[in-house]
């Protein structure tokens, strides 16, 4: 799995005009599934950015976690993430998980974020979505789950 983390001021998904998910301070997740993923690796995954500590203490120092700034989640499908640039100009998307592995995956992923106690907005799988953020920092992380 892979996910971008965006540390957000604020952010919203539209679907046809109508906003579907919005958030205040937190962060916004794009989240990707490719063929091999597991429940194991969401889990590990939802661990890892529940428990980020990117937000800035009294210091300036990043030591504060989504929990200490009554963060929130807004959780968007993005089988992009497993887009291959390396032939041509189109990239492909192979390495995405089918929508039969994907959406559970994805769904299991929304859970156990909400099950860690942080309200969780999200997008609509397969949808065409316009996503908007008010990006914090910026802060972006890139995380894998082959490399954590």
């Amino acid at each position: 799995m892979r996910a971008v983390v965006t540390r957000v001021k604020s952010a919203s998904v539209t679907i046809g005009g109508e906003v579907v998910g919005s958030i205040p301070q937190g962060f916004l997740i794009l989240l990707g599934v490719t063929h091999e993923d597991t429940e194991a690796q969401a889990v590990k995954l939802a661990d890892k950015i529940c428990s980020l500590r990117v937000f800035e203490d009294e210091n300036g120092k990043l030591n504060r976690g989504l929990e200490e700034v009554d963060g929130q989640l807004l959780i968007v499908s993005q089988f992009t993430l497993y887009g291959s640039c390396k032939k041509g100009r189109r990239p492909d998307f192979l390495a995405a998980a089918r929508p039969e592995t994907a959406i559970p995956l994805y769904e299991k992923f929304i859970q156990l974020c909400a099950a860690k106690g942080f309200p969780v907005q999200t997008g609509r799988f397969g949808a065409d979505m316009q996503v908007e953020s008010v990006n914090d920092g910026p802060l972006t992380l890139l995380l894998d789950t082959d490399t954590l």
